[in-house]
């Protein structure tokens, strides 16, 4: 870590506040950040960081208090004001053209060698140079709608680089990396502060916090509730910052008996959405009361495994055997019939409708079964009971049954979704990215209900970027990368360095040889 004391103040933020309907969400905010320091902001999701950031960078304008950068009170109305004044950010959710390229999308907004039309050649070169120095990899002729949810935020990444800004807002960006590269893009974090520039770091990863921060911001509630250092605090004393209360950062593992196979998938391969081999020839087997582990960055096959045993994607070959019943290229209607959970990826665009309420979205997938519907006919008063019950034992926070979900926060989302999900006890849950973006309360919370699933005997795939997670959650752990399983290691023998290497590609040596 760089010492920061004698550092010039690139940014102060004095008295920020912001209201929105119902929501205070920053009340009287007090931040700053030095030259040469990485100064990271904590908080649950709601906590108020987001819309602190967002104010920084022109998205939303403060209702109270000003900005100062060097000094100088200034007047942020947009994101190409706070391009010019030398603040990139990369944001959780990501602010990319969907139609247009890697390299277009890079480019957006910069000035060209050929004026009325962009040059295009320097932009690749430069991705490709970015690339190799912070190992984000990623084609730059590659459309965004083709890509992975990490390696959208790959090019995310890319895309602030890119500026060379002098005060760079960090989102939550070391999700889709291997320990390897993200001990790399730390040590180039840490050159970039030596040069000068500032760094703000949100991260739900307190160990990463703990490693990269100079100083520490605490926020719960839109109110600033602690600063510190990681001389003098823990990973404990944080989260008893961010939640007000004790929180268990590892779950609690109780004994369960293994049983027979729930899911058992023989050389499987499946193709992802450029034409090319997503999973090559893939073996792997879950029994009933085990979590079974897939590690991996981002982008290796996880997120069209996921989606072909769920039904939602076919099979090019191989064979998919759930409950003894041969599911291969099954829709994903008759999949679910087999006492089968899926726990999408992306929470928004697959695991639910946006624009329908919460009660709507419970019985999303059960709407045609009693006691939903009866006759063709749905039953209000039961919907009514139904999600009732499961906003209850689930603990979801939500105004109404009739709220849009979209107005829920993140973590409430895939409580949601986990409530659907989980309600009709399943023999075999697929959880892709359970706790992505949800805070460290939320996160402990699903843990909890994952590892009570486990006890009853429910039969997990666990599909996690999150190292901590897998580690926590899973007896046994297969690692991906390109597609396929580089090895499958027992929870008692997993370690970062082990899984790490395997991520990365690298075989480990036989020991009959």
């Amino acid at each position: 870590m760089t010492d920061t004391t004698n550092g010039e103040v690139l940014l102060e933020l004095d008295g920020i506040t912001k209201q929105f309907p119902g929501v205070l969400a920053n009340d009287r905010v007090d931040f700053d950040v030095k030259s040469g320091e990485v100064h990271t902001l904590l908080g649950e999701n709601g906590a108020g960081k987001s819309t602190l950031m967002k104010i920084l960078y022109g998205l939303y304008n403060a209702d109270e208090g000003e900005i100062r950068l060097r000094g100088n009170p200034v007047t942020i109305s947009s994101p190409s004001d706070a391009i010019e004044q030398g603040i990139g950010m990369i944001h959780q959710h990501f602010m990319l053209v969907p139609t247009l390229t890697v390299a277009e999308n890079v480019a957006l907004g910069l000035p060209s060698s050929k004026r009325m039309l962009m040059d295009l050649t320097p932009v690749r070169q430069r991705i490709r140079e970015l690339s190799d120095t912070y190992g984000l990899a990623v084609d730059p002729d590659s459309y965004i709608w083709q890509l992975a949810v990490g390696e959208r935020q790959r090019v995310e990444i890319l895309k602030a680089i890119y500026r060379d800004v002098s005060l760079l807002i960090l989102d939550e960006p070391t999700s889709v990396l291997t320990p390897a590269e993200v001990d790399d893009l730390f040590e180039t974090l840490r050159q970039m502060t030596r040069g000068g520039r500032g760094l703000v770091f949100i991260s739900h990863k307190l160990h990463e916090v703990m490693a990269l921060s100079d100083r520490i911001t605490v926020l719960r509630l839109g109110r600033v509730t602690g600063r510190t250092t990681p001389a003098e605090t823990s990973r404990e004393d944080l989260a008893h910052m961010m939640v007000g209360r004790q929180v268990k950062l590892a779950p609690t593992r109780t004994d369960s008996t293994v049983g027979e196979a729930r899911l058992t998938v023989r050389g499987l391969n499946v193709i992802g959405d450029r034409g090319t081999p997503a999973v090559t020839d893939l073996d792997i087997e879950v029994r009933s009361g085990e979590v079974v582990g897939i590690a991996g960055v981002s982008g290796n096959g996880q997120r069209e495994l996921a989606e072909a045993l769920s039904g939602l994607r076919p099979v090019a070959s191989g064979e998919v055997i759930i409950n003894g019943t041969d599911t291969t290229n099954r829709s994903p209607k008759e999949i679910r019939r087999l006492s089968v959970s899926y726990i999408p990826e992306e929470r928004m665009r697959d695991g639910t409708v946006a624009e329908f309420s919460v009660a709507e979205n419970l019985i999303l997938t059960d709407h045609d079964l009693p006691p939903i519907s009866r006759r063709g006919f749905l039953d209000f008063n039961q919907i009514k009971q139904v999600g009732s019950a499961l906003v209850k034992r689930f603990t979801v926070k939500t105004p109404t049954l009739e709220t849009p979900t979209s107005s829920l926060s993140g973590g409430n989302i895939q409580k949601l979704i986990i409530a659907r999900e989980l309600s009709g006890d399943p023999e075999l849950l697929i959880a892709a990215q359970p706790t992505r973006g949800v805070d460290i309360g939320a996160a402990e919370y699903i843990h909890s209900v994952l590892m009570g699933q486990r006890a009853q005997g429910t039969a997990i795939l666990l599909i996690s970027e999150d190292l901590d997670e897998v580690m926590g959650l899973a007896d046994r752990i297969a690692v991906m990368f390109e597609g396929r399983i580089m090895g499958v290691l027992d929870r008692a023998e997993a370690t970062i360095s082990r899984l790490g290497l395997l991520m990365a590609g690298v075989e480990e040596p036989n020991d009959s040889e």
